[in-house]
């Protein structure tokens, strides 16, 4: 996702989202209690975005598109989803199977890979959608209705990952960020562990306790595999739950391609002595900022993803990194300057076509240059059985920076 502006004064609550922000703040006040006055941040993240009915990810706001509060790739242009289609289409008829896609967002990527599979004739035999909140599934549905009868035929939504695994392709775009994730402080003894308190106001307040013997020892872990130490004072963020998911996900595949689409870095850039103060951002209205207690229930709270975590998983999961490269190099390997200019050409008119090619030249400059979403997000593929290489890796290959 990507903020459509700067860091503002953040808009104001309507009466609405004020009366939901308090119920999500009681039940985090309520959830500091029964833990003796402090929650650990990762438990807090489970509240305020996956809480049924209170969290961001589970109650009924808009989240997705102009009207909500970021925009991702899919919804910023057709274009995104015809190139992962591309791709997708490459693996399947190497597999042939289903395609898998995880949180599902509005159901744009779910619209445009299945209509461009249709056009490659490589279409899946399924095209799942794994989707744990009733509200965004129901935004899905009504999305994926513009599709063919023959397509939407395909669809099936699913509650958890499937019984026997699938052979095909999983899509996992701006999931892995969305994990709850802990944040850490070094000090020149043993590493602090961020959380969540009270102030005698009743007030969400951060709050630092020492790191339990499981925390510090992935922190020892960490700066251990780093060519520079952290110095006291650092703070950033890890995410325990990224290895238990990516071998879950590899659980659920029999032989295809996982392809991560996430804004982040390998561990030695992720962990940088000068970015000292982690990555975490909020989104609120398309406004970036990095109070995570601010409107709680009411906005994104996200994390880069560390992609050297993910290979040392996929490693576990007996997954192979099949590619690592920017969303960039990746949709420009995957044929969009030819998606765009057929795209323009196959506009009515001169002045249509004029501008159309302008319209979605302004799309494909978002998601390719270097200030926009070209290279702080990161395409992966974890693959299993799968010997040709694949398409989208083949104009940049990062896995050495891992």
């Amino acid at each position: 996702m990507t903020p459509d502006a700067a860091v503002t004064i953040l808009p104001p609550l309507q009466p609405d989202e004020a009366r939901h922000a308090a119920a999500v703040l009681q039940a985090v006040r309520d959830a500091i209690a029964t833990h003796g006055g402090w929650l650990p941040f990762d438990d807090y993240l489970r509240i305020v975005l996956y809480a049924p009915g209170l969290g961001y990810y589970s109650a009924g706001s808009i989240k997705f598109g102009r009207h909500g509060d970021f925009v991702t790739a899919p919804e910023l242009s057709g274009l995104f989803g015809r190139c992962v289609a591309r791709q997708c289409a490459r693996v399947l008829q190497l597999t042939g199977g289903d395609v898998l896609e995880l949180g599902a967002g509005s159901g744009a990527l779910a619209v445009g890979v299945l209509s461009t599979l249709a056009e490659l004739g490589a279409l899946p035999q399924h095209y799942y959608i794994l989707e744990v909140s009733a509200e965004l599934r129901a935004r899905q549905e009504q999305r994926c209705a513009s599709l063919p009868p023959a397509l939407r035929a395909r669809l099936r939504w699913l509650e958890a990952l499937p019984a026997t695994p699938i052979a095909g392709v999983i899509l996992a775009n701006e999931v892995a960020d969305a994990l709850p994730f802990k944040r850490f402080t070094i000090t020149s003894h043993a590493p602090l562990e961020g959380g969540v308190g009270l102030s005698p106001e009743g007030a969400l307040i951060e709050a630092e306790r020492p790191a339990d013997a499981l925390l510090a020892a992935e922190v020892a872990q960490l700066a251990a595999s780093l060519s520079t130490p952290l110095p006291p004072g650092y703070r950033s963020e890890l995410c325990p739950m990224l290895k238990p998911w990516i071998v879950a996900l590899g659980d659920s595949l029999s032989r295809g391609a996982l392809l991560l689409i996430d804004y982040g870095l390998g561990r030695r850039e992720y962990y940088h002595p000068q970015r000292g103060h982690g990555t975490l951002r909020c989104h609120f209205r398309h406004r970036a900022h990095d109070d995570a207690l601010l409107h709680p229930g009411l906005q994104d709270i996200t994390a880069w993803v560390d992609f050297t975590r993910v290979a040392e998983a996929a490693v576990e999961a007996q997954l192979e990194v099949g590619g690592y490269c920017t969303q960039a190099a990746f949709l420009l390997a995957n044929g969009i300057e030819s998606e765009l200019a057929a795209s323009a050409a196959s506009a009515a008119g001169p002045g249509s076509a004029a501008a159309e090619q302008a319209r979605l030249a302004s799309e494909a400059r978002q998601l390719l240059l270097p200030g926009e979403m070209g290279e702080s997000f990161k395409v992966m593929a974890l693959t299993r059985g799968l010997a040709a290489p694949l398409r989208g890796f083949e104009y940049q290959d990062l896995r050495r920076s891992l």
